[in-house]
């Protein structure tokens, strides 16, 4: 039930309508990035799932970050995502949760993330942890989440499925919603929210409660003048670009990457 209502709040916000701009936003970055890039297939259950994997240019072990995508699915953009986590010195893998299904239109997206069931999510994320912490020799052990939109409501959630997290970074996802839930949280959230975005925003202030009781960390911050999906649309080789949301995009990333560097 959370997780479609992870799926009707990112819906009612989202601005993407394009094909175009579903598939081929962050072309460009996978095209000329100097980093080593992989395709891995993790068995999950029964299933075996494909993952997409970077690596930083570092002379040491790093820490990995698991990123679970939009409602879109792993995307040119999300993948591009993951070329500049590691940019900034951590392992980014991520895993195609929808199954390689690929998306001409936003009612396709939407009627395919529907459908996913919760517990094969769950699933699929705890295969891929797995996979990170044990199959990729260049890690040191440290694993964090990240996610947006439907994706950044996971991370929030996946922060109290998985009590190897040293992090969970959630862009503009619902925050947590009951106790038992927040109690098991073992991880600081740090979450990252558009100003006009209320739908998810209206979340963050029964989040807080929880987690305070709890004796948990969250520390949410709305970005003035950002919409929904900030992180995609402020994209500096976006035309369309919106100055909040760009301005915001910065914003996070500069904050991102100092979290980052406590991994």
């Amino acid at each position: 039930m959370k997780q479609l209502l992870f799926l009707i709040i990112c819906l009612a916000a989202i601005r993407l309508t394009s094909a175009e701009d579903i598939k081929d936003f962050g072309r460009d970055r996978l095209n000329s990035s100097p980093r080593h890039a992989d395709w891995v297939d993790i068995k999950s259950g029964d299933r075996t799932i494909k993952a997409f994997v970077v690596y930083p240019e570092s002379k040491t072990k790093t820490p990995v970050v698991l990123v679970v995508s939009e409602i879109f699915g792993l995307t040119d953009w999300v993948r591009s995502m993951c070329d500049e986590l590691a940019e900034n010195g951590v392992i980014a893998i991520a895993p195609d949760l929808h199954g390689g299904q690929k998306f001409e239109d936003l009612d396709g997206a939407r009627k395919a993330t529907s459908a996913l069931p919760e517990e094969q999510v769950q699933r699929d994320l705890d295969a891929t942890a797995d996979y990170a912490l044990t199959k990729i020799p260049a890690a040191n052990g440290a694993l964090a989440v990240c996610g947006f939109c439907w994706g950044g409501g996971w991370a929030f959630s996946y922060a109290h499925m998985n009590p190897k997290l040293k992090a969970a970074y959630s862009f503009y996802g619902i925050a947590v919603d009951n106790a038992e839930d927040a109690k098991k949280i073992a991880c600081p959230v740090y979450g990252f929210y558009g100003e006009n975005d209320e739908r998810v925003d209206a979340t963050i202030p029964k989040g807080e409660e929880l987690m305070k009781a709890a004796g948990k960390k969250y520390e949410p911050v709305i970005y003035k003048g950002a919409g929904h999906g900030f992180m995609r649309s402020g994209e500096p080789n976006n035309p369309d670009k919106r100055d909040g949301d760009a301005k915001a995009r910065d914003e996070a990333w500069a904050r991102w990457k100092t979290l980052l560097k406590q991994l």
